[in-house]
This record gives structure tokens, C-alpha cells and sequence, in this order.
């Protein structure tokens, strides 16, 4: 589909454009933007719910099974991605994948409402299957609504990739409220509440409330990312028709000149993952197997669908040469991206518990531990600017770092995030002292700089890579490196934090010794791959170059 075509049919009426890009961005900026609302909210208190106590409304298991509940649960998301963006090329097209994604994670944020153990696990298998159908597609579609030669596109991914951090921003705060705020809990219980705004010097008093057990408010939090998914959904009927082509079902003549596997086999391996995904939450009720061996065993599943999912692209769905150079490509990249999110994704896991058990909850008004999750998203929408001032000025001095590159800059940055932590682990915490959530103000500053090297470049450069016949798919492939960083991070906890101990490492800091060492050399792999790649690509006669790039997404040099 050229780019005139596109924009035409995207942009609508009268040819109006978001932000001067075609006017369907602005319906996938407001999608991405709610979806990520209603997962950023449950996940700011996911791993804090499940490790409290039972009389405090929590599920009351231990640090460790909290850790691998929100390991297996995000990775399975993602590795949802691959059937889910296999569906949307094969049969359905993205536009209905992202819909249908929407109203099932809806219901499993509904699901996750219903005070129950068993909504519980049926809410997390809904949102599995819902976010592996609208993840991958919905990215897929802001690709599709310009030509690749289009030097809007990396600029599009930038102002699409302020959306999800728009919603990451506000859900924490809003749903955190909901769940652990002292305030909230006192009202449901029908007490009289008088809070007071530092600074402003506001005094905000809330009469009687309705009588509800404040134990149930983490319930409350899990309405509200409900609520948020549902305007999604609805937000994405109204702006269908700005869509245009992009996103629409596949043309089975084309289809029918090369398929990407045998159709048998990927029906099998979805209906498989599904299954594994749903088995994995609902077999912690049989007897006589431990939730560490499964999680240990879902671990092993990921490694061998990784490995054979590599070879086959590599031996089968590749068609020339070309094709096989960008699958070698996409290898570098998905190990970059494993890596980052294994220690990314330490703030729903470690760093969530860390927040909850060794910071101060009072900086300046009641700060529950939920709430640190927001500086993330803050540090993204203020410092996206920077990073494409930066790439821009490398850029027209022929210095930008090519992908690869960047993702090496990412993990020394990532390594310095949780350097950042070591003095007050060594001190006050040491001494059995609570902390400032300052500490944790900067941590999120450094590894948010981390992120902008690393996560929407990648995003991108796949979607450069994939060949169009493979658009969902491929994007599926960056997820499934995102479900193995999950893993990583929800058994560091336990697996990470065990072997620290076996070293006899410091009891407070071993854990974040090993993430840093882990971090940098990462950081050294991916700098040894990345001129062997920049000059695989450059043999790649049609990869398309990008002469105008932005924020955190634009890489000319691939």
C-alpha cells in the first residue's frame, strides 16, 4: 500500500491529519494508551497483592511464588503474541485482533474485581489471551499506515509510544490509589477522612463512605484498570473508519504464494500455548508439584520455543538471502531486548516489594508503594525530547549509534540504575533502616535513559526488518523476547537472590551485584555484534533507510 493511499484512506475526512501524521495514529495512540492504563494499573500492586497476608485482602504467598505468579503471567502474555499476531496475518487482520484483544482483557480485568482465588486465576488467563491478541497487532497497524521509505514512520512510533507511557503514567497513581491508599480504605470502611495536600495547602475531607471492608479496595484497583480497558474498546469503534486499509484481513491470493508455516502446526502451537499459559496458573492447585518446578519447567518451554523458532525462520520462512540476513539481525535484537526487560521488569517484582517493605511510605503526602511506578512513564514523556535532540544531532553529523549500538549504551545505563541503589542498601538498609523514596526517584531516572536506547528502537527496527507478509509475526517475535525478560525477572527473586547467597555476597546488596554484572556484559555481547551486523545489513539491497528520526525510535544506520 503506497503512502498517498494510505494517508488518504487513514486521514479521513477532508484529509486531517494527528499531529501531521495520518489521522488513523491518533486512534492507536488512544488505544495503546488505555490498554497500557489498565495493565500498568493492576501490575503497579500485583506482586504486593499476591504476598499479603490473607487477613489484609491480600493471597498471602511468599515473596518468591508472588515472583513467579508475575513472571509466568507477563511472559505468557507475550509468548501470547506469537499465535496472536500468527491469527491476525493468516486470518482476521489486526484491526479485529485489537478489538477482540480489548473486550477479552476488559474481561479479565472484571474477572480480577471479583474477591475470589479462582476469578483471580481466570481474570490473569484472560488477560494472557486478550493482551497476546492486541499487543503485537496494534503495533503493527501504526507501521502499516505509512510506506516504509515514509520519514514520518519513526516520528509516528514516537508520538504512538507517548501514548503508552501517557496511560503507564496516570494508572499507578489512580488504580494504586484504589488498592492501597490509606485514605481510600478508611472511606470504604464509612470513616470520616481528612487529608492534607503539602504545599498547596489544600484540606480534603470525605464523609462516610459506603461501609465496604477496606480489605477489598486492592479490588477496586483492579475495577479501575477495567473501566480503563473499556474505553479503549470504545474509543477504537468510533476511530475504526480512520484506519483506512491498515490493519484490514489479509488477501488470500498473496497469502497463497508463501506461508510462513504450515497451517497445521501453528493452530497446534496456539492452541498449545494457550493451554500452557492457562495450565501454568490453575495447575498451582494439584497436589505433588511445587510452583518452583513449574515455573522452572515453563522457563525451559520458553528457551526451546525460542530456539526452534529462530531456526525456523531461518531455515524455512526466509525465502532468499535477504531475508535470512534479517532474521540473523533480529536474533542480536532479541537478545538485547530479553536482557533489558529481565532487569526492566525487576520494577514489578523486586523493586515492587522493595518499595513496599524498605522505603518510607510518607514523601510529603502518603506514598504507597504502587505509586513509584508512575516515574517511569514521567521520565519517558520528558526526556523522549532529549533522546531525539540527541540522535537528530548524531544523525547530521553522520555519528548515530547504529541499533545494536544503542542497545549495547542501554545495558551499560541499565547496569548504572541499580548501582544507583547500592549505597543505601549498604547503609541504612543494612541497619534495618527504611529508606527515602528519593532513591527509587533516581533509579527510575537512569533506567528510563536505558529504556529510550533500548525499547521503542527495537520496536522499530523489527517492524523495518519484517518482511510485509510477516508483519504481526515478527512483531510477535519481539514480544516473545519481551516473555523471556519477564521470566527472568519474576525468578531473580528467587534464583538470582539464591545464588548471591551461595556466593556469600552482601545479604542487602548481593542480588543487585549480580543484576549489574549480568547488565554489563550484555552490554559488551551486543557492542562485539554490532558492526558484524551494520555490515550484514548494508548488503541488504532494499531495507529501508530513514533520513529524519526522532525521540527514541529512528535509526538510520540500519
Amino acid at each position: 500500500m503506497s503512502n498517498v493511499a494510505a494517508e488518504s484512506s487513514a486521514n479521513g475526512n477532508g484529509g486531517k491529519t494527528f499531529f501531521g501524521h495520518p489521522k488513523g495514529l491518533q486512534t492507536l495512540f488512544f488505544t495503546e494508551m488505555w490498554e497500557r492504563f489498565s495493565y500498568y494499573g493492576m501490575r503497579a500492586f500485583l506482586v504486593v497483592y499476591i504476598s499479603t497476608s490473607v487477613s489484609k485482602g491480600g493471597l498471602g504467598e511468599t515473596a518468591a511464588t508472588a515472583g513467579i505468579f508475575y513472571g509466568l503471567y507477563g511472559s505468557s502474555i507475550y509468548l501470547m503474541s506469537l499465535p496472536g499476531g500468527w491469527i491476525a496475518d493468516r486470518f482476521i487482520g489486526q484491526r479485529m485482533a485489537v478489538l477482540i484483544g480489548g473486550v477479552i482483557i476488559m474481561l479479565g480485568h472484571i474477572s480480577l474485581a471479583i474477591p475470589s482465588y479462582s476469578t483471580f486465576l481466570l481474570g490473569l488467563g484472560l488477560l494472557v489471551v486478550g493482551t497476546g491478541m492486541l499487543k503485537p497487532n496494534v503495533s503493527t497497524i501504526v507501521g502499516q499506515l505509512y510506506d516504509k521509505n515514509d520519514p514520518r514512520r519513526d516520528a509516528g512510533y514516537t508520538i504512538y509510544y507517548m501514548g503508552i507511557n501517557i496511560g503507564a503514567f496516570a494508572a499507578p497513581i489512580v488504580c494504586g490509589f484504589l488498592a492501597q491508599s490509606d485514605i481510600f480504605r478508611h472511606f470504604l470502611a464509612g470513616n470520616t477522612v481528612t487529608a492534607y495536600v503539602p504545599l498547596a495547602g489544600w484540606e480534603l475531607v470525605s464523609f462516610g463512605g459506603p461501609g465496604i471492608d477496606p480489605n477489598n479496595a486492592w479490588h477496586f484497583g483492579f475495577g479501575a484498570a477495567a473501566v480503563g480497558m473499556l474505553a479503549g474498546v470504545i474509543q477504537f469503534v468510533y476511530g475504526w473508519k480512520y484506519l483506512g486499509d491498515a490493519g484490514a484481513p489479509p488477501d488470500r491470493a498473496k497469502l497463497a504464494q508463501g506461508t510462513p508455516l504450515p497451517a497445521p502446526a501453528w493452530i497446534i502451537a496456539g492452541v498449545g500455548a494457550f493451554i500452557i499459559a492457562l495450565a501454568t496458573f490453575l495447575i498451582f492447585d494439584a497436589g505433588g508439584v511445587t510452583k518452583s518446578t513449574i515455573a522452572d519447567a515453563f522457563g525451559v518451554g520458553l528457551g526451546v520455543i525460542s530456539v526452534c523458532l529462530f531456526a525456523i525462520m531461518y531455515w524455512y520462512v526466509a525465502r532468499d538471502a535477504d531475508e535470512r540476513r534479517r532474521v540473523l539481525a533480529m536474533m542480536v535484537l532479541f537478545l538485547g531486548c530479553l536482557s533489558f526487560f529481565g532487569l526492566f521488569e525487576q520494577a514489578g517484582s523486586t523493586l515492587s516489594l522493595f518499595a513496599e517493605e524498605k522505603v518510607q511510605r510518607k514523601l510529603l503526602i502518603d506514598f504507597p508503594s504502587s505509586y513509584y511506578q508512575f516515574l517511569n512513564a514521567a521520565y519517558v514523556i520528558m526526556f523522549a525530547p532529549v533522546f531525539a535532540a540527541i540522535w537528530v544531532l548524531l544523525a547530521r553529523k553522520g555519528r548515530e549509534p547504529t541499533s545494536v549500538t544503542k542497545f549495547s549504551i542501554g545495558m551499560v545505563i541499565t547496569a548504572l540504575s541499580f548501582a544507583v541503589l547500592l549505597p543505601p542498601l549498604l547503609g541504612p538498609i543494612a541497619r534495618g533502616e527504611q529508606i527515602s523514596g528519593l532513591w527509587l526517584f533516581a533509579y527510575y531516572l537512569v533506567i528510563t535513559w536505558a529504556e529510550l536506547c533500548i525499547s521503542p528502537v527495537g520496536l522499530s527496527t523489527m517492524n523495518k526488518l519484517a518482511p510485509d507478509r510477516l508483519a504481526g509475526f515478527v512483531m510477535g517475535i519481539w514480544f516473545l523476547a519481551t516473555a523471556v525478560g519477564y521470566y527472568i525477572a519474576g525468578r531473580a527473586e528467587e534464583k538470582v537472590g539464591g545464588l548471591a547467597h551461595d556466593l556469600g555476597l552482601h545479604p542487602q546488596a548481593g542480588l543487585f551485584y549480580l543484576l549489574i554484572l549480568f547488565a554489563l556484559v550484555i552490554a559488551a555481547v551486543l557492542y562485539l555484534f554490532a558492526g558484524p551486523v551494520k555490515r550484514m545489513l548494508e548488503r541488504t539491497p532494499d531495507l529501508p533507510r530513514a533520513q529524519v528520526v526522532s525521540a527514541s525510535t529512528g535509526d538510520p544506520s540500519l
